[in-house]
Formats: C-alpha cells, structure tokens, sequence
C-alpha cells in the first residue's frame, strides 16, 4: 500500500510504501526496494519475534532505520483496515511500540502511537549546521535527541524566517546521523521543517519521530506545560502539508511517556512481482503476521 500520513487528504502529508508480508526478503531486497519506491521510507511487515502483534523493519533509500514516525504510524493505519481490533503492537528495533485507533465506519482513520522516551544533549556541531542553515538559532544551546533516529531541534525567530531557509545540502551531509528539524511557534501551534542528507532525506513532508522530541523539548524549557498537547504543521513549504499532534507527560527533566497522533490516508495498492516480495491480496494482512 502507498499511504500518506499525517493527513486525510489524498496527495498531502508525508507519504510511505508499507509491503503488508515481507516474509522471505532479504535485507538487501528490502533496501533495493525502498530505493525503487523512492519515497523517504518503505517499510516491511514481518512476523514478530516477541510479544507484538507485527514486526516492521524501516528503509530509506540509504540505509535502515530503528524507529521512525510517519512510517510506522501509517503502517499501523494500513494494517488496521483488516480488522476491527482498537490497537497493536508494533515490535521495532528500538522496542515495542503500541497504537491505539480511531475509527468511522469500522474503519480506521487515524492513530497515535507511544514513542519511545528521547534522550538529550547538547549538539556538537551546532556552529556547521547554522552556517549550513543559513540562520542563527533562536536559543543559546542547540539540542539532540534521540529515540531511534537522531533528531537535531533547531529553533528559529518565527515562522516567516523558517519559511525562507534555503539551506546547503552539501554542508549537511557533511553532519552524519542526524536531521535537522528546524522549528518555530508559540504556545500550542508550532511549524517545523526537517532537512535530512544524511538520511537520505532532502527535506520531510512530516517527521513523527520528530514531533515527540519537540513535546519533550518545549516543556523542558518551559514553553508549555507537561501533558500539553500541541500541533506541528509540517510540508507546508513542500505544498505536503501535514499536521502532528504530540503530547509529552513529566516533571523537570523526567519524562514518564510521550505520545504523536495523526491521521492517515491510504492512496494506493499493488504488488511486487519479484520472489519473495508481498503477494496475494494487498489489503489483507495474514493472521500470522496480525495475531
């Protein structure tokens, strides 16, 4: 399935190739594959190897990822139109990963989904990426996060400076394992865009591992409060745009849960006619891959 995610508009959001049965690929058919797709992620269901009700496994054109945000949500999404269950059980390299959903006419249309806890620290090389930006950041340190991917926050003035960045590619790639998500906003509404060379990534249309990291990062700084829920509107200057609801629960620099929601819409089905790839029929997930 093609679906696009952090949206309910068909063409909009952030899109991802979800192979329903991955069974019997290879990682290097699965990585030749998300470089056929072409898109910023292609994720592969497999069986799961624990307690999860699915295991999925998270490519982007360049390499593997341990955890990501839009794919996993909209993999969760394009799973959940094969049966009537509330929520799943994601198994992916950084833990299991649960998702709840919500429903019109039995079939699911949105979800959000328990994102693993960031860990911070100060950036390293925060002077390289503003100069790669092309701005100065709006805060005296510039974080990184981490809960699978290694997300750095970038704030900027406001949105109109955002808008206007035009960064050097060729300066970020030189930054490994990471992207930069820049952001800017006040109180509950917050724009954002995410540049990602290193990733494969020019620029993200939405980035859900992202979106919690922010949650966390705002209320460590006292620009909401814990619990909060805000909005991030992502794409915008893309013409994707996509909107992330993220919520962080805590106190100081404690953090008990943080949570990202969205809705999802499915766009497309198919097959892939090489051995081994999904076969049969695509919008049916088979009991032992959804127990």
């Amino acid at each position: 399935m093609i679906v696009d995610v952090f949206t309910e508009t068909p063409l909009a959001g952030n899109p991802v190739a979800v192979l329903l049965d991955a069974t019997g690929l290879t990682t290097g058919q699965m990585q030749s594959i998300a470089v056929e797709t072409h898109l910023s992620e292609t994720t592969f269901v497999l069986p799961p190897q624990g307690a999860a009700d699915v295991r999925v496994r998270i490519f982007t054109p360049t390499g593997e990822l341990p955890f990501a945000g839009h794919p996993t949500l909209g993999t969760a999404v394009a799973l959940a139109q094969s049966t009537a269950r509330r929520t799943l059980i994601m198994e992916t390299m950084v833990g299991d990963v649960e998702f709840t959903f919500d429903r019109t006419d039995d079939r699911a249309v949105s979800a959000s989904m328990r994102q693993p806890v960031p860990v911070w620290e100060p950036y390293e090389h925060a002077a390289t990426l503003a100069g790669g930006l092309g701005a100065s950041p709006a805060e005296p340190i510039v974080y990184a996060y981490r809960n699978g991917p290694r997300h750095v926050l970038f704030p900027v003035r406001d949105v109109e400076e955002l808008s206007r960045l035009q960064p050097d590619l060729r300066v970020l790639s030189t930054l490994p394992d990471m992207s930069a998500f820049c952001f800017a906003g006040h109180g509950a509404h917050w724009r954002a865009r995410m540049f990602s060379p290193a990733y494969g990534v020019a620029e993200d249309a939405a980035t859900g591992s992202a979106a919690g990291p922010l949650a966390v990062h705002l209320a460590r700084h006292g620009r909401i409060g814990y619990g909060k829920q805000i909005e991030i509107r992502q794409g915008v200057e893309m013409g994707r745009p996509s909107t992330m609801l993220a919520t962080a629960w805590g106190q100081g620099d404690r953090f008990e849960a943080v949570e990202v929601a969205g809705a999802a819409v499915i766009v497309g089905r198919g097959e892939f006619l090489i051995e081994g790839a999904a076969r049969s029929e695509p919008a049916t997930v088979q009991p032992s891959l959804y127990r």
